[in-house]
């Protein structure tokens, strides 16, 4: 939109660490945090939606605006989301506050877009993030996080504690600044096979022969 440079601008010049970048993503960006989510995705979790950039590129996937729920802790950008996407559930709250704050019941959303600005955050505000970010994510669904650095904003130390994996998904060299796209998911669940860890469904096929052979012995 013609004047989100100037607003967007102003709000990092008065407060760089929370906003993150000096402009609002531009449309390759948009295009490439979005392009896994289609209408079928179900609910979407926004964090740090900003002007609505990313906002915008959903609706255009199909996602409905009733699906769509916007946490935004700049007080500059609430009445602009307020009045841009009336339908949508927009929250003015600290996103370090989701795991206390019950915003759904249960755990219906299919994926989370964030341009949350994580790397000029604590380790401890980034785990209560997307620890509070992932209690909402059902089974198979997914965390996109934009990041303005050469590898993954999310440190390994933080994805091991909160049993997650991180892939990129492409960059977005056209953006200004250029960014980055990577897609959070949950590990598979491991178990304990003879001293060590294996997925479970390796698990099961290790077992398989040692309960054949039990069966054996006992048949003789």
């Amino acid at each position: 939109m013609p004047n989100d440079f100037l607003s967007f601008f102003l709000s990092w010049m008065s407060s760089p660490r929370r906003v993150g970048a000096v402009a609002p993503s531009g449309a390759a960006l948009a295009d490439l945090i979005t392009r896994e989510i289609s209408a079928t995705t179900g609910p979407i979790l926004e964090l740090g939606p900003g002007t609505g950039a990313f906002t915008y590129k959903l609706l255009k996937r199909g996602v409905r605006p009733q699906d769509l729920t916007l946490i935004e802790y700049g007080s500059d950008f609430m009445k602009l989301l307020q009045m841009r996407f009336p339908g949508a559930r927009v929250l003015w709250m600290d996103a370090g506050r989701l795991a206390t704050e019950r915003l759904y019941d249960g755990a219906p959303v299919g994926a989370v877009v964030s341009g949350l600005p994580l790397l000029n955050m604590s380790t401890r505000k980034v785990v209560s993030i997307i620890g509070g970010a992932f209690s909402y994510v059902r089974p198979g669904g997914a965390f996109y996080q934009v990041t303005y650095g050469m590898s993954c904003p999310v440190p390994r130390p933080v994805l091991d504690r909160l049993g997650l994996r991180a892939k990129l998904v492409d960059r977005a060299l056209l953006n200004v600044p250029p960014a980055a796209v990577y897609r959070l998911t949950r590990r598979p669940q491991m178990k304990i096979v003879a001293g060590s860890v294996a997925p479970e469904s390796s698990a099961r096929a290790a077992l398989e022969p040692m309960q054949r052979a039990r069966d054996y012995s006992a048949a003789r």
